[in-house]
């Protein structure tokens, strides 16, 4: 199969690139390296059926066009994850967040269809904003703050998905969406910003960890190997068409016991120090995972301690990027 990736050298892409490569696929990969970072895909560049090109997927695509074409005369699957993900990059770029959640979306549909191709598009649990249902099912609306500080990201994944699913009732496009949950695991950056790489690095160092708020919020984490087997599954089943699927961990966890956890795993003391909660921060986060089961027989397998284990094993060992 031949494989296009955006956002290629970000987190998830960068895994998601591995796999496919692993399971025997060509594998064109697009980044600008806005978040992103080409030592993630240091392993896949080794490969002769992958091949990189840095472009932007609201303007380049003359580029990734012609990388795809001289690497593989074609592409059969599109997966769209370029976009900043975490808070701290949201609100640096939020006008390339919007840009490539819309624009970017837009253009990837353009080019599945050209190509006969099938679009996988990555949104997130931050539609749902701070859920007054829970555990959060794909059919819920969700409760946004259009216009808070977050809703460059929650607005643009939002648009991402009314957009896909206009290109499928219209284009007849074969796409699908995935809302991905908080996710964790080697190759998040150290100052990334999100819960997991800012408890690990500051265990690491032996500093307090940061709580924002009472730490009664609530998160549910997904090893990024077992979200990167969703998404796989997601990709290649005909019953995910024109369909919404949550994925991630339902394991729920209130953020005062993830820092505990994370310190007997590092084998430091506990230490707290709390900051105000950021405004719109959702309150609680759970996927309701039942859609996945049942289309997927997807279910995540790694524990939240050995994930911790891993991670903090890829930080301790420099396997986290320091950036």
């Amino acid at each position: 199969m031949r494989v296009l990736i955006t956002g290629s050298a970000g987190f998830v892409g960068s895994h998601l690139a591995d796999r496919y490569l692993a399971d025997g696929h060509h594998v064109v990969a697009a980044d600008n390296l806005i978040t992103g970072s080409l030592e993630n895909l240091k392993e896949a560049r080794q490969n002769a059926a992958f091949r990189y090109v840095e472009a932007d997927v609201t303007g380049d695509w003359a580029a990734i066009a012609a990388a795809v074409h001289e690497h593989m005369m074609g592409v059969d699957l599109i997966l769209h994850f370029a976009s900043p993900a975490s808070p701290v990059d949201y609100a640096n770029h939020p006008f390339e967040t919007m840009a490539v959640n819309s624009v970017g979306t837009e253009q990837c549909a353009r080019f599945a269809l050209k190509h006969d191709a099938r679009l996988l598009f990555a949104s997130t649990s931050e539609c749902y904003g701070d859920p007054r249902e829970h555990p959060q099912r794909e059919e819920y609306w969700g409760n946004v703050n259009p216009n808070g500080p977050r809703s460059c990201y929650d607005e643009a994944k939002r648009f991402g998905e009314a957009l896909v699913f206009a290109f499928l009732r219209k284009r007849n496009l074969d796409a699908r969406v995935i809302r991905i949950f908080n996710t964790y695991g080697p190759r998040m950056r150290r100052n990334d910003g999100r819960v997991v790489p800012n408890f690990v690095t500051q265990a690491l160092a032996g500093k307090p960890l940061t709580i924002f708020g009472n730490g009664k919020q609530t998160r549910s984490f997904c090893y990024v190997d077992d979200l990167i087997e969703g998404i796989v599954r997601c990709a290649a089943s005909d019953a995910t068409r024109g369909v919404v699927v949550n994925l991630g961990n339902p394991d729920e966890r209130e953020i005062a016991e993830f820092a505990r956890v994370v310190c007997e795993i590092t084998r430091m003391p506990l230490s707290i120090e709390y900051s105000p909660m950021p405004a719109d921060d959702p309150g609680r986060r759970c996927p309701d995972i039942t859609r996945a089961k049942a289309l997927l027989g997807w279910s995540p397998q790694v524990s939240l301690e050995e994930g911790l284990r891993r991670t903090v094993e890829a930080f301790s060992t420099n396997a986290g990027r320091a950036l």
